[in-house]
């Protein structure tokens, strides 16, 4: 992307990661993943620098990746379709009454759901601003979780791995509809097999790349010496 950017967003309580991919940089078409409660630097990001907006991905339901959607996309002049896998999609739907406690932290956003909410099922592919994003559904920290490995203008791919894959650590597994099995599972299927030099990046913290958290994350480490039972699932 010679004039392109990826521009990370963190935001709110949770310091959660949006990511703002255009391709064509100022003035372009762009995507977001994922929008936490927080939509005002988001909205502004989109305004100083003309971008149309033309698809929102959610790697998961969570509050703190999904509270700003509506705030974002009833913003546009114009329709944007939500993504998000149908495990997940009742919490984008109730961001309020899903989010437990959190959910009072809500307050003054646009809480209506998208107008156009389309599904992130396992192996398709999802197109927007010239842009190839690949899904894989990796269970475990939700139901509905995925990974999204992007390629821009036809280059090497990047994955966002929202609270699946974190730099030296993984998601956590101990919220509603969560799973240790099934995300160790989700990480040997989906995530091991990729090439060692795929750029990750999380919905928290910094970024890393498949390689060195195949060597140095323990939860990587201990699953390829086979420390780990993991369950198979569909998905």
């Amino acid at each position: 992307m010679a004039q392109g950017f990826i521009e990370p967003l963190t935001l709110w309580l949770a310091a959660t990661n949006a990511w703002v991919i255009a391709p064509q940089g100022p003035g372009g078409e762009c995507v977001l993943i994922d929008a936490p409660p927080e939509p005002g630097p988001i909205l502004q990001l989109l305004a100083e620098r003309e971008l149309r907006l033309v698809a929102l991905l959610s790697t998961h339901g969570h509050i703190d990746h999904i509270g700003g959607v509506g705030s974002v996309v009833h913003a546009q002049d114009r329709t944007v379709p939500v993504h998000i896998h149908d495990h997940d999609k009742h919490m984008l739907l109730d961001p309020a009454g899903t989010g437990g406690q959190l959910g009072r932290y809500l307050e003054g956003l646009d809480l209506r759901p998208p107008e156009l909410i389309e599904g992130l099922d396992d192996g398709t592919i999802v197109k927007g601003a010239g842009m190839s994003f690949e899904v894989l559904h990796t269970p475990g920290h939700t139901p509905g979780s995925v990974c999204l490995l992007a390629s821009v203008n036809g280059s090497d791919p990047i994955l966002f791995s929202g609270d699946h894959l974190f730099q030296g650590s993984i998601g956590r597994t101990d919220l509603p509809g969560g799973s240790f099995d099934q995300l160790m599972d989700s990480m040997a299927r989906k995530i091991l097999p990729l090439a060692d030099e795929i750029p990750v990046l999380p919905g928290h913290g910094g970024g890393t790349t498949i390689g060195r958290e195949r060597v140095t994350n323990p939860f990587l480490v201990e699953l390829q010496q086979g420390g780990f039972n993991t369950v198979d699932f569909d998905g």
